[in-house]
């Protein structure tokens, strides 16, 4: 006999668990079905993000920041290190425990908020009287019955034609987070977030990286100012990044990968690595949903079609997060959730676009929220802009990395931001306030007259929002 629930989330990642415990929260009776595994075959709720992804990239990142300051920074604050040594092994151990960490917290808190959970995968079967009907396979089978269906599948790594991931040789983000051995030469196809971030974890642990990207401009997405800034601290770190490049022939050896290209200037080149990550995008995950046999829309990139409420071609269906239209973020994917949760309940769930943070985690960190110069121009509108570096923040020099800046840009007539783009240290945290102010709609005079713990990183951003009345007070 099948099972009835007012809600049936199918995915576990950042916006299907949200989206079910919102749900649970309302009052609505919820299961969600997710079927990522873990090392022992158990459940591991979280998706890409915490699995694959954002989890395991950070910790890295993290541990991979700290031996590169133990051999190259410590001494500037008086701590000698006779000999370092890298415990690779130990620290893949520590991203492991962190990603189940957080697998196990998701278990916690679906049972804390009385969410059914199914670890198998989920697709729709055809009707059974009123409502959906979702078939569930994996240890067991069952079916449920769904008065709403929240679809929030993910997304997948995109593969180059003809060279499919071994996570061997070839690696998706999932074999770039688990390789054995710091390889010797790192290709990296994709200078975009994947690719700085993973191409950064590996080049200080001691790699050779080189990053080919196919478009002439690196971080095209971010402001030019902040891009341009990014490319010098890169290229003065050792990654090599080549622009405009056209990938020719890849073949892939017992040991190595051999990749033929052009570079930007047309001329043939032949490189050689011991390990290649390829980053060139992700692809809605819809595999397995069974769309067809329900008549479940997808648009002509593949994506679940959704309207501005994330609400499907097939009644009380909805979609959220990396398997529909807009940025692939995580955050963005809670959000979507949340407000997914809230309309089924009668609520009136919003999702603003326009202030979704983009966030990489690169050292030194790149962050924005909002329209950048290239928009605006495109657009006509006036605007006026203001910068403030971290080489004049005394808790910049005190913490000894004063690179990159702070930059408002705001309406040249009403004042109020209309971006906001920071490259340094901890600007994922510092951009938060951006997204707050710029949700109230705040001009910069009133982020200029707010009062900024001394001596703070946060100061750059009052004194960025003073320069663009050219009134900064410490530079």
């Amino acid at each position: 006999m099948s099972k009835n629930f007012d809600v049936v989330v199918i995915g576990a990642g950042p916006g299907g668990y949200v989206a079910a415990i919102r749900a649970a929260q309302l009052g609505l009776s919820v299961a969600c079905i997710d079927d990522w595994k873990n090392e022992k075959g158990g459940p591991a709720p979280g998706g890409t993000c915490t699995n694959v992804g954002c989890i395991p990239s950070k910790a890295l990142l993290q541990s991979s920041e700290y031996f590169d300051h133990a051999g190259h920074a410590f001494a500037d604050h008086g701590i000698e290190m006779k000999s370092l040594s890298l415990n690779l092994k130990a620290m893949l151990a520590r991203k492991n425990t962190v990603v189940k960490q957080n697998n196990d917290g998701i278990l916690y808190l679906f049972k804390k908020n009385k969410v059914t959970f199914f670890h198998g995968r989920g697709a729709f079967a055809k009707p059974e009287g009123e409502g959906h009907t979702v078939r569930i396979t994996g240890a067991t089978e069952e079916t449920v019955i769904a008065r709403h269906v929240i679809i929030a599948t993910g997304s997948v790594p995109r593969a180059l034609p003809d060279t499919p991931f071994d996570e061997k040789l070839v690696l998706s983000n999932t074999g770039a987070l688990a390789m054995s051995e710091v390889p010797k030469r790192l290709g990296i196809i994709g200078a975009g977030v994947i690719g700085l971030e993973m191409g950064s974890v590996w080049r200080r642990l001691g790699a050779e990286v080189k990053i080919l990207e196919a478009l002439p401009a690196l971080l095209g997405a971010a402001d030019t100012q902040v891009a341009t800034e990014a490319g010098k601290l890169f290229a003065k770190q050792g990654l090599d990044i080549e622009l405009g490049v056209k990938i020719g022939a890849i073949t892939v050896g017992k040991q190595d990968v051999t990749i033929h290209y052009s570079d930007s200037k047309g001329t043939t080149q032949k490189a050689q690595f011991d390990r290649l990550i390829v980053s060139i995008g992700r692809v809605p995950n819809t595999n397995g949903l069974n769309t067809q046999e329900v008549g479940l829309k997808l648009d002509d990139r593949g994506f679940i079609a959704v309207d501005d409420h994330c609400k499907t071609n097939l009644p009380n269906v909805w979609a959220v997060g990396d398997v529909v239209r807009g940025p692939m973020l995580a955050h963005k994917s809670e959000e979507e959730g949340v407000a997914v949760a809230e309309r089924i309940a009668g609520q009136h769930g919003h999702v603003n676009f326009n202030t979704i943070p983009w966030v990489i985690y690169t050292s030194p960190e790149i962050a924005w929220v909002g329209k950048t110069e290239q928009q605006l121009k495109e657009a006509k509108v006036e605007y006026k802009t203001g910068t403030f570096p971290f080489l004049a923040n005394g808790r910049a020099r005190a913490l000894g990395d004063t690179t990159g800046f702070v930059k408002f840009i705001a309406d040249a007539r009403s004042d109020e931001i209309l971006g906001v783009h920071i490259i340094g240290p901890t600007a994922s945290e510092l951009i938060s306030e951006a997204v707050v102010a710029m949700e109230f709609r705040a001009s910069s005079e009133d982020i200029a007259r707010i009062c900024h713990a001394h001596p703070s990183l946060s100061e750059a951003v009052k004194e960025a929002a003073l320069a663009v009345d050219k009134r900064a007070l410490n530079f």
